[in-house]
């Protein structure tokens, strides 16, 4: 393992500081000093000397290195704002200076000097380097980022992002592959075929993007399947084929009136039209013998009504099969929160099955002599204490899961049984229509059978009044053919428009198959989305159950790495999935969230000291704040104590065997 120990830091002209000697000599040092006299600045210029900026990461730009007087002005220009250090490499001494001036140049004319900058001048073992080639020279040693994690307790927990700490545990204890992963889990197994080569992330994102979609598809569709029915023309009160027979019928008078033009513009029409009146009495004794007296009107309204029974008829069945479909569904997901909440009741007793077993060396792994008893007995109670507490934690755990999933398979029973009652009532309320639309069609067959008043008949009447106009226009032929094909003409007229009109009727027709023709297929994706979504769903909860599988082999991975530290990667969320997180803490509690500056050093001498071991190298500790800790742990590295002291109004250095004041 690489040893850097500081031999020796002097500071001249920095940050307040005239000039201040720290004879480290290797050793583990105090220095102490009240408030604002300095401590802090030390470990700022021994990192500024190396890297060129301070413990809080910033460059010369962006802190103050020259002393400021009482208004914020620099307080003495022309001084060489100086740091050098010597360092032990393994045994072998460095010395590295770093000299940061002002550039003052006379310009030709000019009375004075004038601020023209700053230079930084480098050395390193007494010969002067450039920037790049000093830097290379302290790169050589150890880098800037693994150098600040070995020297400063906080600089993991407060400095680096939660990404990059990952990544760091994730280097020190050796990642998981999804294969390791999928292999410790059954139920993962067919995983790798869901995910088909994509990294499990992007294929979460995918599932959530598309869920995403298919919600907001399936909540827009019963407002497009309704605006596509609003949209549907009205035909209640329309008959297809009567409209189609009674265009037909006009159609037929259309040519048989132009024909009668022809005929009364060529001459010879009041012959004509005497036979047609003949006809038209000999065709109304033939209507007389085939109609039995019916009003037709009634038998309209009639077939209307039964049309609109019929037609509510088919909304409750709509209706009842979509609350089929909800109770199938819901079925579904209540069986399989119970299969889960029978999964979880097996993992409880299972964990009921697990017995404490620990094996722990009788003897010291450094010096081989026997350990104490109580030693021994301390680390055995303190295994089976962990031990259960983990256990205890694993059953409530599985408690709450099981707890939820049998209270969401009853809600999911609950609303089963809603929808039953629901669909029981519109059963009734069917049986009620089908009973009055039997009726109805009774009624309606029995008007169509009935005997019926051929004066009141349509084609009748129309025959009545055919031949009344056929007097009419009799008449006036005798007095004017002109005058008589005028008129006939404008009946032409009249019956092109009542054909148009008729005919858009018709159309109205096309209109509602093409928009029930356009229910159908919203209605079928919509089943096809719920099929995709349920599906998406389960890959979901295979990819968190796989991130839940990865979390419990990382935390013990990691954890067992560390004799104070632990870590939480993952953070359960509301909705039951994952975050990934990295929370440092110390008996449970976060770092963040409470730990006290004792515990706060130590667990950060913890990182440390695990650090160094796995980089296989150690640095110079500098530790602010160190009166908070009547005993830090035990550590390989140089420990440097920045000890607030209100009674030191300057700086004092103390080690084991030395104490000097300043």
């Amino acid at each position: 393992m690489k040893r850097i120990v500081l031999e020796r830091l002097t500071l001249r002209n920095f940050k307040g500081i005239k000039e201040f000697n720290v004879p480290a000599d290797g050793r583990d040092i105090d220095i102490f000093g009240d408030n604002a006299t300095g401590k802090t600045t030390i470990f700022d210029g021994f990192l500024w000397l190396l890297f060129g900026k301070d413990s809080e990461n910033r460059t010369e730009q962006k802190f103050e290195i020259k002393e400021l007087n009482i208004v914020g002005m620099v307080q003495q220009h022309k001084l060489e704002h100086e740091i050098e250090g010597s360092l032990l490499v393994d045994g072998h001494r460095r010395i590295f200076r770093r000299v940061f001036a002002e550039k003052w140049t006379k310009k030709r004319g000019a009375p004075v000097e004038s601020f023209e900058g700053h230079t930084t001048t480098y050395y390193v073992d007494g010969v002067p380097l450039s920037m790049r080639k000093f830097q290379t020279e302290v790169d050589s040693i150890i880098k800037e980022d693994l150098f600040r994690l070995l020297t400063s307790p906080s600089y993991f927990n407060e400095v680096l992002k939660k990404e990059d700490r990952r990544k760091v545990l994730l280097e020190v204890s050796g990642d998981l592959t999804d294969a390791e992963v999928i292999h410790s889990n059954e139920e993962l197994a067919e995983l790798p075929t869901i995910l088909a080569g994509r990294e499990m992330e992007d294929h979460k994102k995918v599932i959530i993007a598309r869920s995403t979609a298919i919600n907001k598809e399936i909540k827009e569709l019963p407002v497009r399947i309704n605006e596509v029915k609003r949209q549907m023309p009205d035909v209640a009160e329309l008959e297809e084929e009567f409209i189609k027979e009674d265009v037909a019928l006009l159609r037929s008078r259309i040519e048989s009136r132009e024909a009668e033009v022809s005929r009364i513009l060529s001459g010879g029409e009041v012959s004509v039209k005497e036979k047609r009146l003949r006809e038209l009495e000999a065709e109304q004794i033939g209507i007389k013998s085939r109609l039995e007296s019916s009003v037709l009107n009634m038998v309209t309204e009639k077939r209307n009504a039964v049309n609109l029974k019929h037609s509510k008829l088919d909304q409750y069945h709509r209706s009842i099969e979509d609350k089929q479909q909800r109770i199938r569904q819901n079925e579904r997901l209540a069986a399989g929160r119970r299969q889960e909440a029978d999964r979880l009741r097996a993992d409880f007793a299972a964990l009921k099955e697990e017995v404490f077993e620990h094996h722990h060396d009788a003897n010291c792994p450094t010096c081989g002599q026997a350990l104490p008893e109580e030693q021994i007995k301390a680390t055995h109670e303190k295994a089976e204490a962990d031990f259960n507490l983990r256990l205890a934690e694993r059953k409530a755990r599985i408690n709450t899961d099981g707890k939820a999933a049998v209270a969401e398979a009853e809600k999911f029973d609950q609303e089963v049984k809603r929808l039953q009652v629901d669909i029981d009532e519109l059963n009734n309320t069917l049986a009620t229509l089908q009973a009055e639309i039997s009726g109805a069609e009774a009624e309606l067959a029995e008007l169509r059978a009935g005997v019926k008043d051929p004066a009141a008949d349509p084609e009748y009447a129309g025959k009545i009044a055919e031949a009344t106009q056929l007097q009419q226009e009799i008449v006036t032929l005798r007095q004017s053919s002109q005058s008589a094909a005028a008129s006939v003409r404008e009946e032409i007229s009249q019956l092109r428009r009542e054909v148009e009109d008729m005919e858009r009727d018709l159309a109205k027709f096309d209109g509602v198959k093409r928009g029930q023709q356009r229910v159908a297929e919203l209605e079928q994706q919509e089943r096809s989305l719920a099929g995709e979504y349920e599906r998406l769903q389960h890959e979901l909860f295979l990819c968190e159950e796989f991130t839940r599988t990865k979390v419990n082999l990382l935390d013990a991975k990691i954890n067992s790495k560390f004799k104070l530290a632990r870590f939480r990667l993952f953070e359960e969320q509301v909705n039951g999935g994952l975050k990934e997180v990295c929370d440092t803490l110390y008996k449970g509690v976060p770092y963040e969230g409470g730990l006290n500056n004792a515990a706060r050093i130590n667990v950060g001498l913890d990182i440390i000291n695990t650090l160094s071991k796995h980089y296989r190298v150690s640095a110079p500790i500098f530790v602010d704040n160190a009166e908070a800790v009547t005993k830090l742990i035990s550590t390989d590295a140089q420990v440097i104590r920045l000890v607030v002291s209100e009674a030191d109004k300057k700086l004092r250095i103390e080690t084991a065997a030395v104490q000097e004041a300043m």
